[in-house]
């Protein structure tokens, strides 16, 4: 359905902030009615007759979205029981906030086109996502290493199956009745997830029944395993698991901090049923480059994974989507797309960052937008906060939601900057819930390739805070002025076509666009140079390239390259028995553009038999130069055995059998061994 077709519901709420009706028609955000001043009490009929035309609706609050889909689903129910063939469809509704973000602001009265860009970009729809579901049936393990652990397990025995483990040493008081065991361990080795946990036990015993003042355990024994739907750790020492708080199942407390505990126990107590999460990664083994023929190649993504959830699996890699916690930094640095993220994809994150933008210019901004990407959890309360207590955003700043500020990747920043943004500014916490190692290294990369394509040097900005007053002086500086051309390219649905389509279009619409920009070590860009003397067209490193960046042609001894395809991942070079490859990080523009390169090609070797071509003439030549001296190939009758090296593999096996050679013939052995000198 076309955009003119779609309603726009507005609010001044209660005359607390000015729409500009104006600037969101000329953005062809939809047909706009009179904006109304309390569209949620006294003037709830006009939502009523909006639903009455059947037509997609954008209602501008979220505050009280809750009352919105209630009358709605009144509405259709009512339509429902009122249709001949039991049939009506649900009213299409989208909800946005402009309001915190963009009305309540010291710069209310310019913020028309920013308006504009947030209808326009919460009316792009976001792709369906898969659910991984997991099942607890309430078996927990509690470690600890005092009473608290028994306290706990006290607590949790009506809703849990309880074991607990104590640390050896543990000064624990037998209980008068053992309603749950209490047992005695170490903690080696620990993997799994919510309703599937595997713990490897050392130093296991359990307690005497004659334990008096404090349990006494028996003989231990170590590498006893132990399998639990949930984890309790109240040992106050090192996680069980690489940022544990973001593993499923798992959960941990202070001993020390009874307010801490308790409010574990509360969470706990309701892990009894099946749980569903978002897939959060879409991963395609086939493009993955981490490994091919046993040479390790890409290794980003297992870097960077805070939660362990990403293991070497032959060629490619695996990613457990039970223990990924979505941070997304794996799809954010992938440079094939074998890892993209799912919530949402990029390629529906991109059509959004595209409305919004377009939306912007076409309501007419003369400035540039700076774009601001954030998390609800996290982003969302700085921002309201502003509205409510300080100045709030400026008028140039367009906020938008994203799951994860780590899931944003170069691809992303590329478009924006393309299609007019200003720059980026990505929020973060003060003291982010894990390691942002991938963003840091994808705005490190970005920021080289805009210094090199004359942005300027504030493009690209990290705010990691927790103060909303430190939050809007970070965005206090004056709007960049607009670029004086913007692309208009369609996001294609692949990340990396994506990806190299955004810098193209990027660097052709910058201030000083580039030929050639100089990349550090381990950029996902990049060229192959081959040693051409030292190269024998053997093609390996086709067989083992992951994206066909070095491709061959099937008719003649060639080696070619594809610039853009290529993702740096080292394969070619391991692999090249020549030592012939290196690789030289860097963006060459230009190369991008251009079909594939040759890199070598030789002359075909003809067979000399029967014609046939095999070979190169180049690789024939050496061959024979190295065996010259070998006494197989010397002297009169080794002429004839030169003579079957320039034959292709058939004609070479008919010459072997018609001539009878055999190369375990006594009178053909040179090599003297004891036999030989017995005989003397």
């Amino acid at each position: 359905m076309k955009k003119r077709d779609r309603l726009v519901l507005t609010c001044s709420c209660e005359g607390t902030m000015p729409v500009d009706g104006a600037a969101i028609a000329a953005a062809g955000c939809g047909e706009l009615p009179e904006a109304a001043h309390q569209l949620c009490r006294i003037q709830l009929d006009r939502f009523r007759e909006a639903l009455e035309t059947g037509r997609p609706m954008t209602v501008t609050c979220t505050q009280e979205q809750p009352l919105f889909e209630e009358v709605a689903a009144e509405f259709a129910q009512a339509a429902l029981e009122a249709s001949e063939d039991g049939y009506a469809p649900e009213p299409d509704l989208t909800f946005v906030n402009i309001r915190e973000t963009a009305g309540w602001s010291h710069d209310a009265k310019a913020a028309g086109p920013k308006m504009a860009a947030l209808i326009a970009q919460a009316a792009e729809e976001a792709e369906p996502f898969e659910i991984v579901s997991m099942e607890s049936r309430g078996v927990a393990l509690i470690l600890g290493r005092d009473e608290t652990a028994i306290d706990a397990a006290r607590d949790l025995l009506d809703n849990l199956d309880i074991t607990v483990l104590v640390t050896p040493g543990a000064d624990v008081t037998p209980p008068r009745r053992n309603a749950f065991p209490v047992l005695q361990g170490r903690i080696a080795r620990a993997s799994g997830h919510l309703g599937a946990f595997e713990l490897t036990v050392d130093a296991y015993a359990a307690p005497s029944p004659s334990s008096r003042a404090k349990l006494v355990f028996g003989e231990t024994r170590n590498g006893a395993v132990s399998r639990c739907d949930l984890v309790i750790d109240l040992t106050g020492g090192t996680p069980l698991f690489p940022a544990g708080e973001l593993r499923p199942g798992y959960f941990r407390a202070d001993p020390a901090d009874p307010v801490a505990v308790a409010q574990l126990v509360a969470k706990a107590q309701q892990m009894v049923g099946t749980f569903d999460k978002p897939r959060f990664i879409n991963f395609s083994a086939d493009l993955c480059a981490h490994s091919r023929n046993q040479q390790t190649g890409c290794t980003r993504c297992l870097d960077l994974c805070p939660a362990g959830a990403i293991e070497p699996a032959g060629d490619s890699v695996a990613i457990d989507a039970n223990i990924c916690a979505g941070c997304g930094q794996c799809a954010a640095v992938c440079p094939t797309g074998a890892a993209a993220y799912a919530l949402p994809a990029v390629e529906s994150l991109a059509r959004r960052i595209r409305a919004a933008l377009r939306a912007w210019y076409d309501a007419g901004a003369t400035r540039a937008p700076i774009l601001l990407l954030h998390d609800d959890d996290h982003g969302t309360p700085l921002i309201d906060a502003s509205a409510r207590f300080g100045n709030g955003l400026p008028a140039h700043v367009i906020p938008m939601v994203v799951n994860e500020a780590t899931q944003i990747g170069p691809e992303l920043i590329a478009a924006a900057l393309a299609w007019g943004a200003g720059g980026l500014r990505i929020l973060t916490r003060e003291r982010p819930r894990h390691a942002i190692d991938g963003l840091t290294r994808t705005l490190s990369l970005m920021e080289t390739i805009t210094s090199g394509t004359g942005h300027a040097q504030d493009t690209l900005s990290l705010i990691q805070t927790d103060d909303p007053d430190a939050f809007e002086a970070t965005l206090a500086d004056e709007p960049p002025q607009a670029p004086a051309s913007r692309a208009s390219f369609f996001a294609p649905e692949d990340k990396r076509g994506l990806l190299t389509m955004a810098m193209l279009e990027m660097n052709r619409h910058a201030p000083e666009p580039a030929a050639t920009i100089a990349l550090p070590e381990g950029a996902p860009f990049g060229e192959v140079k081959l040693d051409t003397d030292a190269c024998t067209l053997c093609l390996a490193c086709v067989g083992v390239c992951p994206t066909g960046a070095l491709s061959d042609n099937p008719d003649l001894p060639m080696l070619r390259f594809t610039e853009s395809a290529c993702v740096q991942c080292g394969l070619c070079e391991t692999t090249c028995p020549e030592d012939a490859i290196s690789l030289v990080p860097q963006l060459d523009f230009e190369a991008w553009e251009e079909p594939k390169k040759l890199l070598k090609q030789e002359e075909p070797f003809a067979c000399v038999s029967c014609g046939k071509l095999f070979g190169t003439k180049a690789s024939i030549e050496r061959v024979q130069a190295k065996l010259s001296t070998h006494w197989m190939f010397s002297g009169p009758a080794g002429e004839q055995r030169r003579r079957v090296l320039q034959m292709c593999e058939d004609c070479r096996v008919e010459a072997a059998v018609n001539e009878g050679f055999d190369p375990h013939d006594e009178s053909m052995r040179k090599v003297r061994t004891t036999d030989d000198y017995l005989k003397g």
